[in-house]
This record gives C-alpha cells, structure tokens and sequence, in this order.
C-alpha cells in the first residue's frame, strides 16, 4: 500500500521514522512519499522536502515566511494528487498539517493524524477541523484519550513513541568516561545543554544557559547539537567558553548527564524518561510571547508537568528565565540534594502513567489494518 507522510521538525521525523518501521513490519510492500528527514530517509520512499526548510517557530517567524510556507504547501498537495497514497498520514506541526488534511480529505484520500495537535493548550478551535477532516486521529498522550473523547472524537493511544525512541537509539547503557572519550570530552561530570532544534530557539535560550557555567566549576557543560543546524550556528555563542556541541547523540550525552537545561519540548519528557534531572528553559521573540500569553490556557509547558497534572520541574518562563534563577534552581539538583531525589521519584510514576515501550509498532499495526479493513 501507499503512504504519504507529512513531518516538519526533527522530533516530527523521530516519530514518522518509527512508524513507517511500524508499518513495514505489517505491510512489506510499503511504498512511502513524505515531507520529513533523515530518519525518515533511512526508512526507504521518496523524501519531497526537508523538515529544516519548513520549521518556523512564532507567530513572527511565521509571518516573515509566508512565501516559502505556501509553496511548500502546495508542493505537499500536487505531491499527493500525484502519488495517490492509501493514506495521509500527518504528523503534529498542525499550522501545516491541518490544511493539508482539509485538502486531502475534500480530495478524497483517508487522512490519519499521528500525534494530536496541541489543542487542549490553544486553538481548541481546531477540534472542529480535526472532526471534519481526518479519519483517524492517534494520540500520545494518555490525558488525551479523555479530552478528546469529551469533543466527541473517539482517538487510538497505544503509548507514547519517545519510549520506543530511545529504546531503539540507547541500546545498552553508556559510560561517562565512554562518552567522555568518543567525544575529545574532558573526564568530568556534565551538564547537558538542549536548547532546541531551531535556530530562534538557540537565539533566545542558549545564551542564558552558558552564563551559568562558570558557576559550576566543577562540571562540563556540553550542548546537543539539534540535527537540523550545524556547528555554525552554535559558534558566535560559545566561542571562549569552552563550552562542546555534541551531534546526533542527544540520548546519549542525555544518559551520562548529572542534570539538564532543556528548552520546552518533546526532550523534556526524554529527559525525564532517561532519569536526567531537569530545569526548562523557555524564552522566545517578545511579541510571539506576548501573543502566546493571551491565548494558551496552560498551567504548564512542558510535557512533563502537562502529564503528571502538576509541577514536577521546574519551569522557568521568558523574564523568569535569568542567570540567577537558573543558578538556584540547577543547584537544587546536584546529587544529595532532596529535590533531585523527589524529580527522580516522580519521573518513575510519569513512566507508569505512559505505558509500555512498542507504541510504533502498535500504531503501525493499527494503520495497516485500517486500510485493509476499508
């Protein structure tokens, strides 16, 4: 059968790629046309575009670039007038996604969507969207199932893919003096930096993050490089600091870590499943903050307070985000510390309350069999 994907960030590819293993373990003969990644690529099919061309992050990014949004939209239509899949399968980033899904269905393809967009932060209107145009919807969530059901969508959890993720890239345990020595890394504890994937995330997060190292001596503090940027990007920032960038290995570098900076996002629940204490870090472009305030309804941001239905890390929010309270709240969780052991002990109910590992393959099972079924 035929399957056209549509991701457009780097966890978005993370994700897709598990799946289409998901799906090829059920259906062998699966032929794959997608906008996505990498990993993606490294799944078999036809790569139409690539996700770096098309994160914008806020509502200024997002406006800057309307130009190259539309023509990457109306690539993804005629590609999938073309290509005639089975199936749409779209993947979060829903500013894209659900007009895509309104095409595709008035087209008259079958349209899932794997991984929920955010509406139970903002934009609830979007429900409507999601009830009028997509067959299927699969969520990652567990507090989803209920939201969802009560605006009379019926969605299918079978887990969350960040478990499988890591499963698959973090086979076997990894030594700190092993990383340590793949890497030209110094013999010392670390601190992980995650300050995103996109470049205005780098911009706004990461130099807050570096103006704490020096309080931290005794420790090294190496970022993960995002998949879609390159060394020069994090350059102008850490020149002078002796501050490392580690690619492809966020898992990795993530398991050796004492604890973490991580920007909101898929890594902060990574982070929390990987046992890493962690403070979040989130600031952004003032006037796509100032819009966000408005209309997201949250308590929280990230992933793992959303989930646990209370604070379990630390948040620290746009003009909270400074030097000091970073400080302070980082020092709270050097081992010894009571409120390292408390993030610990509630990161293993997180893992209860998410499930099993084999979401993928679940997810892709149920795919194939919806289409045959039909």
């Amino acid at each position: 059968m035929k399957y056209f994907i549509v991701a457009g960030e780097a966890s978005g590819d993370l994700h897709a790629s598990n799946l289409m293993k998901g799906i090829k373990n059920n259906d062998p003969d699966a032929d794959f046309c997608f906008f996505g990644g990498d990993l993606m690529a490294e799944q078999g099919g036809t790569l139409l575009k690539h996700y770096r061309d098309m994160a914008f992050m806020g509502f200024l990014e997002v406006l800057l670039n309307l130009r190259t949004i539309k023509a990457n939209m109306e690539l993804c239509k005629q590609s999938i007038i073309r290509f005639r899949p089975d199936v749409v399968i779209l993947v979060d980033y829903p500013g894209f996604n659900l007009r895509i899904a309104r095409f595709a269905k008035l087209s008259g393809f079958k349209v899932f969507y794997y991984i929920a967009p955010k509406v139970w932060a903002w934009k609830e209107s979007r429900v409507e969207k999601l009830k009028s145009f997509v067959d299927k919807l699969f969520v990652i969530f567990p507090f989803e199932i209920d939201y969802f059901r009560g605006k009379g969508i019926d969605p299918v959890y079978e887990g969350n893919p960040s478990i499988d993720a890591i499963a698959n890239k973090l086979t076997d345990p990894i030594p700190l003096s092993d990383f340590c020595e793949k890497n030209g890394l110094p013999q010392k504890p670390i601190i992980a930096l995650v300050a995103g994937s996109r470049k205005q995330e780098i911009r706004y997060n990461l130099p807050v993050m570096l103006n704490v190292t020096k309080r931290f001596p005794e420790y090294q503090f190496v970022i993960a490089g995002a998949p879609s940027l390159d060394y020069s990007v994090y350059q102008p920032y850490i020149s002078d600091t002796g501050v490392s960038v580690v690619f492809g290995q966020t898992y990795q570098l993530l398991s050796c870590s004492t604890l973490a900076f991580v920007t909101s996002g898929t890594a902060t629940l990574e982070a929390a499943l990987l046992n890493v204490p962690q403070v979040v870090c989130y600031r952004g472009n003032f006037f796509s903050m100032l819009i966000a305030w408005m209309v997201i309804k949250l308590k929280y941001i990230s992933l793992v307070n959303l989930n646990m239905g209370f604070e379990v890390v630390r948040e620290l929010k746009q003009y909270d985000l400074t030097p000091d309270s970073l400080y302070n709240e980082a020092k709270k969780l050097l081992p010894g510390n009571p409120e390292r052991d408390r993030q610990l002990e509630l990161y293993g109910q997180l893992k209860e309350k998410l499930g099993k590992m084999g979401a993928s393959e679940r997810v892709g099972k149920r795919i194939v069999d919806l289409i045959k079924s039909s």
